[in-house]
């Protein structure tokens, strides 16, 4: 058996078994694994908040053929507070669900944006939709889909009345609008370009207005179905 640790962040997972569990991890060295805890829904049992969505912390798993097992965890971080509150704990689990459908192979970036957000999330006082949407920007931007022009992707116009082209997932002017198209507000653009120039830890300070970030994720969410061919799961 070959043993390795990683840093990585509990996605989700599955019960087997009689007290075993599997888990989408999504780790800084390899992207997202799947690994088993043995024993671990038992009363006593030490890695028991471990398996648990959200923990981030250093895992020793032990490879033997496909099964990766976790035998010891070291907890950086469980984010507990987001249990406490079910409109920051449904925002973090959209920014894991997002991970849990694409982050395939090692991105450090984006293993640390992941981190940046949900802190912010879990410390800050950030207004609703704003951590959620600058995860999605940056989640695009790192995926090579960086779309916050003010100028048309297809003609170059510089654009005043915009739309969102999901089929090019770029910003596109009137003129060369189509079918799969939705308008993007003032407001929305203005929210996009905001909370993505905006780090984390200074987000509770913005004050936006007219249900931009609302529209915003409308939009971004909408693209990411679009890109990936599945939906977020729901903000309530």
């Amino acid at each position: 058996m070959a043993s390795t640790k990683v840093k990585g962040i509990v996605l989700g997972g599955v019960n087997i078994k009689e007290k075993d569990k599997l888990v989408n991890l999504y780790t800084l060295e390899e992207g997202k694994i799947t690994v088993s805890f043995k024993g671990v829904r038992g009363e006593k049992a030490k890695l028991k908040a471990c398996k648990e969505i959200f923990c981030f912390g250093e895992f020793v798993i032990e490879r033997s053929g496909a099964s990766n097992i976790v035998t010891s965890c070291e907890i950086i971080d469980n984010f507990f507070a987001l249990s406490k509150d079910l409109e920051k704990y449904y925002e973090g689990c959209a920014i894991l669900d997002i991970l849990n459908k694409t982050a395939f192979e090692s991105n450090p970036a984006l293993f640390i944006e992941t981190i940046k957000a949900l802190k912010s999330l879990c410390y800050d006082s950030a207004t609703k939709f704003y951590i959620i949407d600058k995860f999605l920007l940056s989640f695009f931007k790192l995926s090579g889909y960086h779309f916050l022009s003010d100028k048309c992707v297809s003609c170059q116009a510089r654009l005043g009345q915009m739309y969102f082209d999901y089929d090019l997932g770029a910003l596109v002017c009137p003129a060369c609008k189509r079918a799969n198209c939705d308008l993007v507000t003032p407001s929305a653009f203005m929210a996009m370009k905001i909370l993505y120039q905006t780090d984390y830890e200074k987000l509770p300070t913005v004050k936006l207005g007219g249900g931009g970030e609302v529209q915003a994720y409308h939009i971004l969410s909408k693209n990411f179905e679009w890109k990936v061919g599945v939906s977020i799961i729901r903000i309530i």
